[in-house]
């Protein structure tokens, strides 16, 4: 659910930057200050763009200080977001204990749907081409997308626009990198520039090699080895008439020795063998939005991706490739009238899966369609009072690999309001429900999958209170959750590969966080509890793959000082809670609890951009763990030799050098 904001919530809104830790601009140093003329704050500013605000959000710059490499990197100042897998093939991304595929994710609109593999992720980014990253938990907002029944994750990549100075028409970013646990490196070039006064465009081609990484415990993790390869290009268009148009293509590689399932340790029955990846997605955005036209601003998305996976179990069945594609769109406009922000449209959306040995790389294959309307009305009833409402009616149609067919629809409404009672303290509360008919399923799967005759769609539901305050330079806010999914789709651990609705699944929890800044000094602290369950069971990755999984409570906290304009260093902890005797169908495990250190020093030799100076320490205290979202230890249960997750890996030191030219 979004709790949508207009000009006198807009500080509020902001509020899950709070809960992000690396929250707040930018704040100059004392001794900055005095160098610098007197200056009169300028009051803040709302643009007309609600779908701007996001439960949380992570920025460009936290990117570049902590230097992301994985999904795990992105998401390690979320305490609601957490990712398991250690390795980047293999890594799942959870929201509030809910696993992505339950989530609608997009790059630059463009949805990525489908499973390849049960026993790898389904994500793949580059962070540094990454603007940001917005989460919304849970199901919310109309416009949020079909099937966003845990809520979305919308990766926003970089425009030329992003890297070029005023009044330059051409440049050029060179970074290298290098990583001490793995003996590993990552380099990159982007190439950006003006055509003319419409016309820009950017280039960008990275490569990076890693070994295997050592834990914590200084033991080489076999199967950790990872190639990863990637060209972007975009051009984006002002056309007369206030038009927009962006046209991108993204192409990245990933290729390793692998366990035969990456998500767990090597093992005698889980042996090492070539694994590779590929996405290549095609997007184009445009947009059309007439200077002093309240009634047309329009948005279209097109695009083409396609996920492929090839894993070579050579002393067995030999070669084995799955497929994923998904070619759709989205149309939507918003209109201005009076007090109302209506924004309304249409998507659409085919997916299909396939997969095969060498002989027949496509023998299998599943396809469905979706078909979605929706509309979202934000209403200022009076400058303190907002309310937002919308409604959203999905058609899914599925063809699977059987030879059945399978047809759902249903109708998703949602309410959200938020009252300033005082000032800088706003009360919000809403409930919003989520649709998701039956889809294409895991490509490694589907040659001996079948779907029950009876499947029906999932319904989520998802209530929310909570509130927001700021008083000067501090900020506190908090939330009540409770989301239920009811007619969980999955197929049974143990039993035949048959989909089937398991039960209800329901995801409680809350989420309080703080942030205080002074002069450059920035701290922050923010706090998780979810209990996670699928009909009065603690989720597991285990038992419910591709569902949840149930991680301990979760603190975050951070630390930074801005010296002046070209220093910068911090600290970020993150803290997990242990988790005792958690009940599963085939023994009790436990979930260890753990703290992870990380630092970071940002420096400008030159005093600007042209040359950045970044040193990253991850995991200081080279602490020997196995993260909540991985997979948990099986190994003490009699005949569970090997079921354990990669354990996570031990310190790395990153020296970052970027170069502008």
């Amino acid at each position: 659910m979004n709790t949508m904001t207009t000009d006198v919530f807009r500080l509020q809104a902001n509020r899950r930057n709070a809960l992000a830790v690396a929250v707040a601009a930018i704040i100059v140093s004392p001794q900055a200050l005095a160098q610098s003329e007197p200056r009169t704050l300028e009051p803040i500013e709302v643009t007309a763009d609600r779908e701007a605000s996001s439960d949380s959000v992570v920025t460009e710059e936290r990117i570049e200080k902590y230097q992301a490499d994985d999904l795990e990197d992105l998401f390690a100042g979320q305490p609601d977001v957490t990712v398991g897998g250690s390795i980047g093939i293999a890594q799942k991304v959870y929201v509030r204990g809910v696993e992505d595929p339950l989530l609608n994710v997009t790059i630059d609109g463009a949805t990525q749907a489908g499973a390849l593999f049960h026993h790898t992720g389904r994500l793949a980014v580059e962070p540094e081409l990454l603007k940001q990253v917005e989460v919304d938990a849970g199901a919310g907002r109309a416009t949020s997308g079909a099937g966003a029944l845990g809520g979305s994750i919308r990766f926003v990549t970089k425009d030329p626009e992003d890297l070029l100075r005023p009044g330059e028409q051409v440049g050029a970013l060179v970074k290298l990198g290098s990583f001490s646990n793995t003996d590993g490196y990552k380099a990159s070039t982007t190439l950006f520039g003006r055509l003319n006064d419409q016309w820009s465009t950017m280039v960008s081609v990275s490569q990076s090699d890693h070994e295997r990484f050592d834990d914590g415990g200084g033991d080489e993790v076999p199967g950790t080895d990872a190639k990863q390869q990637l060209g972007f290009a975009k051009l984006v268009g002002q056309l007369p008439g206030d038009q927009t148009l962006k046209l991108s293509h993204e192409v990245r590689t990933d290729e390793g020795e692998r366990p035969q399932r990456p998500q767990w340790v090597v093992s005698g029955f889980n042996s090492l063998y070539e694994l590779d990846g590929r996405r290549d997605t095609t997007t184009v955005n445009y947009g059309i939005a007439p200077d002093g036209n309240l009634w047309v601003d329009v948005a279209l998305t097109v695009y083409y991706t396609e996920s492929e996976i090839e894993q070579n179990v050579e002393d067995r069945w030999g070669r084995y490739f799955g497929f994923s594609r998904n070619i759709g769109g989205d149309l939507r406009n918003t209109s201005e009238l009076a007090s109302h922000s209506l924004t309304y449209g249409v998507d659409y959306r085919e997916d299909k899966v396939n997969a095969g040995g060498a002989a027949d790389r496509r023998a299998e294959e599943e396809s469905g369609e979706i078909l979605g309307v929706y509309l979202q009305d934000d209403y200022q009833i009076t400058e303190r009072l907002l309310l937002s409402a919308g409604v959203r009616y999905d058609d899914y149609h599925l063809d699977d690999n059987n030879g059945e067919s399978f047809s759902a629809d249903d109708v998703s409404p949602n309410a959200n309001i938020a009252w300033e009672v005082l000032s800088g303290l706003t009360l919000r509360a809403g409930y919003a429900e989520a649709f998701r008919g039956p889809s294409t399923h895991d490509t490694f799967k589907i040659d001996r999958a079948q779907n029950d005759p009876d499947l029906k769609g999932e319904k989520a539901k998802n209530r929310e209170v909570g509130f927001d305050y700021v008083y000067g330079n501090f900020t506190v806010s908090a939330e009540v959750y409770r989301s239920e999914i009811k007619d969980a789709i999955a197929d049974p651990l143990f039993g035949p590969a048959i989909y089937e609705n398991i039960g209800d699944l329901e995801s409680d929890g809350y989420l309080i966080g703080t942030t205080y800044h002074i002069g450059g000094l920035q701290a922050g602290l923010s706090y998780h509890s979810n209990e996670a369950e699928l009909d009065g069971d603690p989720l597991t990755v285990y038992e419910h793959n591709l569902l949840g999984n149930t991680v301990g409570d979760t603190w975050v906290a951070d630390l930074s000082y801005r010296w002046d304009r070209n220093l910068e260093f911090g600290w970020q902890g993150r803290f997990v809670e242990n988790i005792d005797n958690v009940e599963t169908s085939v023994g009790t495990i436990d979930k260890p609890g753990y703290g992870v250190h990380d630092l970071f020093m940002h420096w400008l030799p030159t005093g600007d951009e042209d040359l950045r100076l970044t040193l990253t320490v991850k995991n200081v205290g080279d602490k020997q763990y196995l993260d909540h979202a991985s997979n948990a230890d099986y190994q003490h249960i009699a005949g569970y030799d090997g079921i354990v997750g990669l354990p996570e890996p031990g310190r790395d030191v990153r020296v970052g050098l970027a170069m502008r030219f």
